[in-house]
């Protein structure tokens, strides 16, 4: 029996021992637990495609690059990953899961413990460091646009902030209020800023705390 995706938190629920996302794994139609072969497939898949981004970027990353890396057919790289957003998206799980560990169940501010205000505007400022750091893997790993709202991990921060929102700014539109905030924090909008126009990261972060002092009506950080 296919395993149906994990539960996304939502704002009325409280997280204290969350189910991190498995990116990698919880496609719908995956199976439950891999066999022995096929983990040990996937792991040598996978280090085949980090191997090939350290040496010729993400761009190189194609299902047949892997492949041939890999040693094995290109059916079985469609088989483990659908396509090569799967794939590039597996490379971010770990990633992922770290991340997703430390805003919900980590210190504060950035984990549980500080006010909400307090925990957006370090939320913010950890995830466009994190995209600073592994750019180019996310750009290449965008999902496509029928995709872009619904992919679990994007779920999980998206329902992070509006919580955050909900307990911060009750009376505003919380769910919407949240897409327009995870906006300034969309990889491709970093990649213009950063590397196309030049602006430093402590400038995205200033702005992305100033965008929170502003939304949630707080007092500035000092």
């Amino acid at each position: 029996m296919s395993a149906a995706p994990p539960p996304v938190p939502t704002p009325q629920e409280p997280v204290d021992h969350p189910e991190l996302l498995q990116l990698g794994t919880a496609l719908e139609g995956d199976e439950p637990c891999l066999r022995a072969d096929a983990a040990r497939n996937r792991a040598r898949l996978l280090e085949a495609a980090a191997r090939l981004v350290a040496e010729r970027g993400a761009e190189a990353v194609t299902m047949e690059a892997v492949a041939a890396a890999a040693c094995v057919g290109k059916g079985t790289v469609f088989r483990r990953f659908g396509d090569r957003t799967g794939l590039l998206t597996a490379l971010l799980d770990h990633s992922e899961k770290k991340f997703q560990a430390a805003f919900l169940g980590g210190p504060p501010p950035l984990g549980p413990g500080a006010p909400p205000v307090e925990r957006l505007r370090a939320f913010g400022c950890a995830l466009l460091r994190r995209s600073s750091d592994e750019l180019e893997l996310q750009l290449a790993a965008e999902p496509s646009a029928s995709r872009r709202f619904v992919n679990p991990a994007r779920r999980v921060l998206r329902h992070h902030v509006e919580m955050l929102l909900r307990q911060a700014a009750p009376g505003a539109d919380c769910e919407l209020l949240a897409h327009t905030l995870m906006g300034q924090l969309d990889p491709a909008l970093i990649h213009h800023l950063t590397r196309q126009c030049g602006i430093p990261l402590p400038r995205l972060e200033a702005a992305w705390t100033d965008l929170v002092d502003r939304v949630t009506g707080a007092r500035p950080a000092r």
